[in-house]
């Protein structure tokens, strides 16, 4: 074990078989190799390189004719894995005809290969990024709809503040969860492009000069070096970018800042999921499994396990993101240092993001909602929590200021007596000189009945598509 992401303990805690798949080193070859073989493809159409060597250059751009042992000594001796594996297939392809794998890689380099491959990646990366916020959506909705009207606490710096509705605290959620899709749906088309630009972004090695037979070049035709790149694009699915980005990282560093934002945003659920789940407020708790979050040493702890995965898991990736954009500061036309940031925070990343996007959907899944302990709590203050409420409602008669410092003296007096706000206002003079009867008040002082637009509010956001 080099870190939590890839070991057999933890592994399945701080990542997914699916994500580990996608940024393991077959895949990033075979990502290689898929590169390889479109790029063949694309340059026989053109008549860059003999359509026979093409052929034989997809038959052999497979996994299983890469020695990954040989490729891990020479990626040690040369620092880039992508000469060794081009070494092996033009060695095999020459087997079958001298010189026939040497049109093998033709006019492209190290870093159109590599960059191509980390976009491929991402390109699986936020399919599992989709899914799982659809599902997150979804979870979200259904408690919304279930807990619309349900009274609780609202907290403003740890203390009650008013009432609102659990289904209100929800579609906040849900609202914010919906933006993060459209970011996502908003940076897709900037971050999946093709990079295939030669040693400095100019694409002068694919040229009718250096071609195998090209040809001539047809009024109005983009140049040849352009349509390549445009077929290679439509080989490997993604878009043509309009310039090289060899060392223009923005878009890598805003799907990193992407996942960042997306987790922290589960971290501020798990939050206060954590903070509902304390014995002394008992208001909500995440799904129970037997002895999931127990302790070795106090039996009847059921700890928030999940919620702490999910905020050591997001603040990670916010720590790591930082690294990203350090890596947007690229020397000239090859960056020497930066770029290897990405190769290693970049996999950690997108690991971190699938599993911290997988616990918070098994908790707003499973979520235990206690709507009996949240009306205990409603009544902790005495009455307190209502406090607006009966300030606005004597304000009309009596001023707002004059009735906030009166509310204000009995919310105190009714904390240090131990008697409910209801009973102080009914004994005040000054407040029966605003003339409410005891049904008002009574009303005033019941938090179900200001709950404000909770339940509009909610509506709102599940009729938003």
């Amino acid at each position: 074990m080099s870190t939590v992401i890839d070991s057999h303990v933890f592994g399945g805690v701080f990542s997914t078989p699916e994500i580990a798949a996608i940024w393991s080193d077959k895949q990033r070859t075979d990502y290689y190799l898929q590169f390889e073989a479109a790029l063949a493809k694309a340059q026989a159409k053109l008549g860059i390189i003999p359509q026979k060597a093409a052929d034989e250059i997809v038959k052999h751009c497979k996994l299983e004719n890469i020695d990954f042992d040989e490729l891990k000594r020479q990626t040690e001796l040369i620092g880039y894995p992508v000469l060794p594996m081009v070494q092996q297939i033009v060695k095999k392809v020459n087997e079958i005809e001298p010189g026939l794998g040497e049109w093998a890689h033709w006019g492209t380099t190290t870093q159109d290969l590599t960059d191509t491959a980390v976009v491929l990646q991402l390109k699986d990366t936020l399919k599992l990024v989709e899914t799982s916020l659809d599902s997150i959506m979804s979870a979200t909705t259904k408690l919304c709809e279930k807990y619309k009207i349900t009274p609780m606490a609202a907290r403003s710096n740890l203390q009650q503040a008013v009432p609102i509705s659990f289904g209100l605290k929800m579609a906040r959620l849900l609202a914010t969860f919906r933006r993060h899709k459209q970011r996502l749906d908003e940076l897709k088309p900037r971050l999946l492009v093709l990079e295939f630009s030669g040693a400095a972004g100019t694409l002068a090695t694919i040229s009718e000069a250096s071609s195998y037979d090209v040809p001539p070049q047809k009024l109005g035709e983009e140049p040849l070096g352009l349509r390549c790149q445009e077929l290679l694009a439509h080989e490997l699915g993604l878009g043509v970018p309009p310039i090289a980005w060899h060392t223009e990282r923005d878009n890598l560093a805003e799907v990193s800042n992407f996942l960042a934002i997306l987790t922290a945003t589960c971290a501020k659920f798990a939050t206060d999921l954590k903070l509902m789940m304390q014995s002394e407020v008992g208001e909500a708790r995440e799904p129970y499994v037997a002895h999931r979050g127990s302790s070795s040493t106090m039996p009847q702890k059921r700890n928030p396990i999940g919620s702490a995965y999910i905020c050591a898991m997001a603040s990670s990736v916010r720590s790591m993101s930082s690294g990203m954009v350090e890596a947007i500061v690229a020397d000239h036309e090859r960056s020497t240092g930066p770029w290897e940031i990405e190769w290693i925070v970049l996999p950690q990343i997108c690991a971190l993001s699938r599993a911290c996007l997988k616990q918070t959907n098994y908790l707003l899944d499973g979520l235990e909602v206690d709507g009996e302990g949240m009306t205990r709590n409603l009544a902790m203050s005495k009455g307190a929590i209502v406090s607006e409420a009966v300030m606005m409602g004597l304000g009309k008669t009596i001023g707002r200021q004059y009735a906030h410092d009166i509310v204000y003296d009995l919310c105190r007096k009714a904390q240090q007596e131990d008697k409910s706000l209801l009973e102080l206002l009914r004994a005040d003079d000054g407040i029966k000189k605003a003339g409410l009867s005891d049904e008002e008040l009574n009303k005033l002082c019941d938090p179900a009945n200001y709950l404000g637009l909770s339940e509009a509010m909610v509506d709102r956001v599940l009729n938003q598509q």
